[in-house]
């Protein structure tokens, strides 16, 4: 008769999970060895279980579907801990296996104890431990159904003895892996809503991760109320291409109109968006629709909250809304947008192919004209959410994956392999910070063990780019965000990886080009200016202050790279007044 760990692994098989990522140890082994011999689904062993959790929430977002992770016995499955809470803030349906210490061990203090139970319920929608063999089935059907169903993560705590007891009932079991339907608000709802958007004057949508899929339903909104649209990071990818209403982003990244179209309209519509920065909200004069109710008025005062799904919500209201004909809410904003884009884009546009350090503006433009219509790009916290989010073109085919709700470090690698492994033809390249790669580094060697095509380009300026921006603000000289330099091209060649360190503006182009005809791991390290930093759209006094008092030959710049371009091409349909 076969094992809990044969049932566990054939089910999750059988339910399309193709590889499940961790790391070998005692208390998991008799789930690794029933993958092992078990045909459709592998082991992935990655170098820490941190990469590991990362690399399913990556996965999960690529494909939409469950991905899985597991780790050891007490430090293996801590160790999951930070992937995880960055999966589970993304909504990525991940199930983690965690194994236990023997199950007439547990309350005893015994080698490696802890209570993953417990220990993970805070970064999932479910967390139980199966107590007897009997259990798994039905606990395995309610745990990945809750990673499905509400979009997060789901941990099965599994004590390594009881993995390997004999299970009851059936090998396999159909789980059901059923996701949401769209909400749909009450009609009375969907009046309201037309009523207090037809009576505003200066509309202004702001749209965030959750408009994926209604894009041509937020235009023909946009284009009926003339009104301009913002996005937040985590929106940008779903809502910036095609868009002759686009304003720009808000938030400590943000650039362009956005937050000034955002706080002079009378009527601000926040979709699919738990923006968690209230600071540079208006909190006032708001509309909200989200799919997830307890997400409404979170962040700001409604005027109305639409518990709904973006596309369907916008569709529904459409038909009820009356053409403005007045756009000079729109113009003047569109005229603004590219009025600050070209404000800064001066600073770093000129002759910069030929300056010394390279500036990291420079990479990232490069970047976004060599790689491939349809890359995956994966960004580290910190100065490469601001290239990712200032440099690279939406173009309703590429994806962008960062830990853009969690803010981890080292999460660009992580998530690179698992988008690559989950989707072997396509391009995915990581934009990682020197900081970033230092911290999970050894999954390098996860590359050519698996044959990963992962194309690393690490941006390295031997800095802390964002901590010693964040010092500035606060009016203190930076301190502890500097470190010696790592040559980690030379550490990638040592690994097997096709690897090229470039220090010449003039480089850096071939480079890129070579790497990413390279077909297998290849790694670009370029040296970068580590004074180059950006700053928000708005600036505090309290800002300027601290600036003055920590700042005294730091380059501070807003750069914005093709997003200047795409304003223009808009602004040649506004009149001119």
């Amino acid at each position: 008769m076969a094992t809990v760990a044969e049932q566990l692994v054939r089910t999750l098989r059988d339910a399309g999970v193709e590889r499940i990522y961790g790391i070998v140890g005692d208390s998991l082994n008799p789930i690794v060895d029933a993958v092992r011999r078990t045909d459709g689904i592998e082991w992935v062993h990655v170098r820490h279980e941190e990469t590991a959790a990362f690399a399913a929430a990556a996965e999960a977002q690529v494909t939409g579907k469950l991905a899985v992770c597991a780790g050891s016995c007490g430090p293996g499955n801590l160790h999951l801990i930070n992937g995880l809470f960055d999966a589970h803030r993304s909504g990525a349906p991940v199930l983690a296996i965690a194994s236990h210490i023997p199950s007439t061990q547990i309350g005893t203090g015994f080698f490696q104890e802890t209570h993953p139970d417990r220990l993970f319920a805070e970064c999932s929608h479910f967390s139980e431990v199966v107590a007897d063999p009997a259990q798994l089935p039905r606990l395995l059907r309610i745990a990945t159904q809750a990673a499905v169903g509400k979009g997060g993560v789901a941990v099965l705590t599994i004590p390594g003895d009881l993995a390997d007891r004999k299970a009851t009932g059936p090998l396999t079991e159909r789980l059901p892996l059923v996701t949401p339907s769209p909400a749909v608000p009450p009609a009375e709802v969907v009046q309201e809503l037309a009523d207090l958007l037809n009576s505003g004057e200066k509309v202004m949508l702001f749209a965030g991760a959750g408009v994926r899929g209604a894009h041509d339903e937020v235009m023909a909104v946009a284009e009926k109320l003339a009104a301009p649209v913002g996005h937040s990071l985590g929106g940008k990818e779903w809502i910036q291409f095609d868009n002759p209403f686009d304003v720009g982003m808000s938030g400590l990244l943000g650039y362009g109109a956005c937050y000034d179209a955002m706080h002079e309209a009378d009527r601000i519509v926040l979709l699919g968006t738990d923006f968690p920065y209230d600071k540079f909200l208006p909190q006032a004069r708001t509309i909200q629709v989200d799919h997830d109710a307890s997400r409404l008025g979170r962040r700001t005062p409604l005027d109305l909250a639409v518990h709904g799904d973006v596309k369907e919500t916008l569709k529904a209201v459409l038909p009820l809304l009356r053409p403005r004909a007045d756009r000079g809410f729109l113009d003047r904003m569109l005229r603004e947008h590219v009025r600050k884009l070209e404000k800064v884009v001066g600073a770093y546009t000129g002759k910069i192919e030929q300056r010394r350090p390279i500036h990291p503006e420079y990479v990232a433009s490069v970047l976004d004209e060599v790689a491939a219509d349809d890359a995956v790009f994966t960004v580290d916290t910190g100065m490469g959410n601001v290239w990712a989010a200032r440099y690279l073109t939406p173009n309703g085919r590429r994806r962008v994956l960062g830990s853009f709700r969690h803010g981890s470090m080292a999460n660009a690698l992580p998530h690179a392999i698992g988008a690559q492994l989950a989707q072997p033809g396509r391009q995915v390249v990581s934009l990682s910070g020197d900081g970033g790669l230092a911290m999970l580094m050894g999954d390098l060697l996860t590359l050519p063990a698996y044959d990963v095509p992962v194309k690393v380009v690490v941006f390295n300026n031997a800095t802390l780019g964002m901590v010693k921006l964040e010092m500035l603000v606060d009016g203190l000289p930076d301190f502890g965000t500097d470190h010696p330099p790592v040559n980690f091209a030379a550490i990638a060649a040592a690994c097997g990886i096709h690897s090229a360190r470039v220090e010449d503006p003039g480089d850096v182009r071939g480079a890129l080009e070579k790497a990413f005809a390279h077909p297998g791991p290849a790694v670009v390290e370029v040296v970068t200016d580590p004074n180059a930093l950006s700053i928000p759209p708005r600036i505090t006094g309290e800002m300027v202050r601290g600036f003055a008092l920590g700042a005294t030959k730091t380059v501070l710049n807003g750069g914005v790279g093709k997003m200047v371009d795409l304003a223009r091409a808009n602004l040649r349909n506004t009149p001119r007044p």
